[in-house]
């Protein structure tokens, strides 16, 4: 006997009880549903905020990179999948980029639309950072699917390495997209009934791929998906690929209204400009281009008419700046004359600008392509080296880079020039010879990347099997503006940073170069813009 009675704790300690924890899932469930908020939509297509506020491009068939040059990059390819799935559902786009959205304030906004699919681009250097979105997305119930030119060679990995990612759409994601929604959205039917879109789109998918039919239930339906890469249980499947679309005109006008269309602003241009996608693919082998991965070496051009209508719906928007955003503006030179002709025609004078190769014009169109309005040409030039540029398949010569851009000159169309530091055979010597070429050339601005062996292009391969990746290397690494993930022989990743700052040092910080950049500050807004892009410039360089 205690001879504190008054006092509990003077008792004897009880035998240890089986363990019952309490589970409020069976009470939960007895609560009513909650009700979706006013603005809640079905799908959101996601253009995430950038890991460090800045202007960084994310695209559906290209590499993501900060905007050195300040250029916001109108979301072309998420106007695209929203055409595709309106009205079947009510869908909005968030591009977080050009208003610079915070993670804070993207999350108040997921909270407000309340997703049911939540759709994001994914890019390597943005990898970790993109995948945020995913876990804030889930947290709220959604469905995540993810597409981009990172996802589309390494789902596996993707899928594993970030559990609140449900599903990666790989290559061109208009018809996966589509048939995974109405796949899962089959189950809240009745009888699992084909939906409202796949019925619409019924003549695309079959002109697509011959052998598809809507999915079946004698398995899981989502086996039947081609394009798709999704869990079953707690194994990663990848499908078999879905053909590409054999007829671009075949797709609805992308739903250009549904993007922030006046946030987009690019270098030279007074306004806002947007994307106009006339091809897709390049019949061109450059090993280290990202296009390999979503298009092979396939090309798939819309007609002239179909590009048109587009440009009138853009134009009646009230836009005047176009960029032709194409693996190669000039594949067809047919379809480009035609375009010409009919802007021409038809009174559309909008200034735009595009891509091309050096081997893909002539005098004549260029000629016709200054008085549809013309501006600038951006060319992949690369390597002033004739051994690197045949190692890695360019396929160009410098007889030929000359010629093309005094072509273009004569036109009245100003020169854009890219080029990549430490592309394989790259050498201090080499470097220097391409200083020296991009300074004799016809050039009004000059852009010097460095070489980033993007997963899934043949340069990413290469680099593997000659062991040139520097050893810890991380995907968000992979960034062709700011750092290397390559040591060759010779050439270790410091000096091949170096060298890629010194190159556009020495061939901005010249005369010409910097008349260039007092002229594009022809109004307040252009001048903002070439400021704030002329300093990050002057930060990348030291």
């Amino acid at each position: 006997m205690s001879d504190h009675p008054e006092n509990l704790g003077t008792r004897g300690v009880r035998p240890l009880p089986v363990a019952s924890f309490p589970d409020v899932g069976r009470a939960l469930a007895q609560l009513p549903t909650a009700v979706r908020p006013e603005g809640a939509v079905d799908v959101l297509l996601v253009n995430p905020p950038a890991p460090d506020g800045g202007i960084w491009i994310r695209s559906q068939h290209r590499v993501g990179r900060r905007s050195r040059e300040n250029m916001i990059w109108p979301q072309v390819s998420l106007a695209q999948l929203a055409a595709l799935l309106q009205p079947g559902y009510s869908v909005e786009i968030v591009d977080a980029i050009p208003g610079r959205m915070t993670w804070q304030a993207f999350e108040a906004l997921l909270r407000e639309k309340r997703p049911r699919y939540y759709v994001t681009q994914v890019t390597a250097p943005t990898l970790t950072n993109d995948m945020r979105g995913t876990f804030l997305a889930r947290s709220l119930g959604a469905t995540t699917v993810a597409f981009g030119t990172h996802v589309t060679p390494m789902p596996v990995q993707t899928l594993e390495s970030f559990p609140t990612l449900d599903y990666v759409v790989r290559g061109e994601p208009e018809l996966t997209l589509v048939e995974l929604i109405e796949t899962l959205e089959a189950g809240n039917r009745n009888g699992g009934e084909v939906g409202e879109l796949l019925r619409r789109w019924e003549g695309l998918f079959r002109a697509t791929d011959p052998a598809w039919q809507p999915a079946s239930a004698a398995r899981h339906p989502l086996a039947d998906v081609k394009g798709l890469a999704w869990r079953d249980g707690g194994e990663v499947v990848v499908n078999a690929d879905r053909p590409l679309i054999p007829d671009l005109d075949a797709l609805p006008l992308p739903a250009h209204h549904l993007l922030p269309w006046q946030a987009y602003r690019a270098p030279g241009m007074r306004g806002p400009f947007a994307f106009v996608v006339p091809s897709r693919g390049c019949p061109a082998g450059c090993t280290f281009c990202i296009k390999h991965v979503s298009y092979g070496r396939a090309v798939r051009v819309r007609s002239a008419e179909n590009v048109l209508a587009e440009l009138r719906l853009l134009w009646d928007m009230g836009l005047r700046n176009v960029h032709m955003y194409a693996d190669l503006f000039t594949v067809n030179r047919d379809q480009v004359m035609g375009i010409c002709e009919g802007m021409l025609s038809r009174g559309l004078k909008f200034r735009w600008m595009c891509n091309s190769r050096v081997d893909f014009v002539d005098p004549e169109m260029l000629q016709m392509m200054a008085r549809a309005g013309c501006w600038l040409i951006s060319w992949g030039l690369e390597s002033a080296d004739p051994e690197i540029r045949k190692r890695v398949r360019k396929g160009t010569t410098e007889a030929k880079i000359v010629q093309a851009l005094n072509w273009s000159k004569a036109a009245g169309i100003m020169n854009w020039g890219y080029f990549i530091i430490g592309l394989p055979g790259e050498t201090e010597e080499t470097i220097r010879k391409t200083i020296d070429f991009a300074k004799k050339l016809p050039l009004d601005l000059a852009l010097f990347h460095i070489a980033a062996p993007y997963p899934g292009t043949p340069f990413f391969f290469e680099v593997v099997e000659q062991g040139w990746f520097r050893p810890g290397t991380k995907w968000e690494e992979v960034d062709m503006d700011e750092s290397t993930v390559l040591d060759y022989p010779g050439l270790p990743a410091e000096r091949i940073e170096y060298w890629a700052r010194r190159a556009f040092r020495e061939w901005a910080l010249r005369p010409k170069p910097m008349q260039t950049f007092l002229r594009s500050m022809n109004n307040w807004e252009s001048a903002k813009s070439a400021i704030n892009a002329g300093w990050q410039a002057l930060g990348w360089m030291r």
